[in-house]
């Protein structure tokens, strides 16, 4: 999901039915660390932490533990904060899951601008 998207409500729904998510945090988020996790630097895993969100509103919206992870990516010369209730997969395959996903979202977008297509 992009981070324009984030609505810790609708994230904690997807959470209970048992799916992972992976997000972009905004840059006013609020978060208590509860441990780092062991990183990568070498591939670029700057941070990578089991959270709490510490707004009122939002732990209320939101009451588990989340993933934080920080990610430096050399090919963009730029840093990324994910979210993820993925605690099973390594900090890299999420940050690469991420990038494809938007990769993905670049090909559709192409699509649109150069087909004729009147249903999809």
């Amino acid at each position: 999901m992009d981070k324009a998207y984030v609505n810790f409500k609708r994230l904690f729904v997807i959470h209970l039915s048992k799916a992972y998510y992976i997000t972009r945090a905004k840059d006013n988020f609020s978060f208590r660390r509860i441990s780092s996790l062991k990183t990568d630097k070498i591939k670029g895993i700057i941070c990578d932490q089991k959270i709490n969100l510490n707004g009122i509103k939002s732990l209320a919206k939101y009451p588990e533990i989340l993933r934080r992870i920080k990610y430096f990516d050399q090919e963009q010369q730029r840093t990324f904060v994910f979210i993820t209730n993925n605690f099973t997969q390594p900090a890299i395959e999420i940050a690469l899951l991420y990038k494809y996903r938007w990769k993905v979202e670049l090909f559709f977008k192409w699509i649109k601008q150069h087909l004729k297509i009147k249903s999809f």
